[in-house]
């Protein structure tokens, strides 16, 4: 009998290394997937792109922007998912009025950044918000995070913010999905708070919140054995 077959899917400016907790740890229990998006501009393209590539059955968890990719998986091809992790994500929408102007304003200015100084700084910038406050002076998952940006270039960077500020709307999407779901977040992760999430589980089916205390919105590199943890329990289900 072949391995069950696990797709990971990073977020925004991240690659294999974002995982590297979760493949070395179900590396030996499943087939493991690890999405690149490359210089896709829509959460629909790389949600196509991902169902070219995985085998025809699979586990699959998105972090962050990877998330809602993974959403998009849902809507195209529901009946290939076994099992859904949404990580440090949410599902709506942009929102209209000032709220979309300051996403807007915000996400062009990093992008201006890099433009300017190299993705390296940028990103130096980005994490400022996106760890625990503490973990701040962890140099280790610090430069992680920042070297794992720097691989990717400023045409990368402005595809995938096109990609984000164009998402679309998947709360509705939440209610038809009939596979076990895990929603996971960090209790200090600004970017997708423990309210968001509490919605997504309010609006699922079939749908478990896990909130990590002391973790950030970078969950599986701030908190790779909690998430081994959840993510192993959610695949028994």
């Amino acid at each position: 009998m072949s391995a069950p077959a696990l797709a990971l899917v990073p977020g925004l400016m991240c690659d294999a290394e974002l995982w590297r907790s979760q493949i070395n740890f179900f590396g030996s229990k499943a087939d493991i997937y690890v999405a690149n998006h490359g210089e896709l501009n829509s959460l629909t393209a790389m949600a196509q792109k991902i169902l070219d590539e995985a085998p025809e059955m699979f586990a699959l968890a998105g972090h962050s922007m990877g998330g809602r990719v993974a959403l998009e998986v849902i809507r195209l091809a529901p009946e290939r998912v076994t099992h859904l992790a949404l990580l440090n994500t949410g599902c709506h929408a942009l929102l209209e009025g000032k709220a979309a102007e300051k996403e807007r304003a915000l996400r062009l200015g990093f992008l201006r950044l890099a433009q300017a100084q190299g993705i390296a700084a940028m990103a130096r910038s980005w994490v400022r918000n996106m760890v625990h406050p503490v973990r701040l002076a962890d140099n280790a998952l610090i430069d992680g995070i920042v070297s794992m940006f720097a691989r990717k270039s400023v045409i990368t960077y402005e595809a995938q913010i096109q990609a984000l500020l164009g998402r679309p709307e998947q709360l509705p999407l939440l209610a038809t999905i009939a596979c076990p779901v895990l929603v996971l977040t960090g209790q200090q992760d600004l970017n997708s708070p423990p309210t968001v999430n509490q919605e997504m589980v309010g609006a699922a089916a079939h749908a478990q919140l896990s909130i990590l205390d002391g973790c950030g919105h970078m969950s599986v590199m701030e908190c790779p054995e909690q998430v081994n943890e959840r993510l192993e329990q959610w695949l028994a289900g």
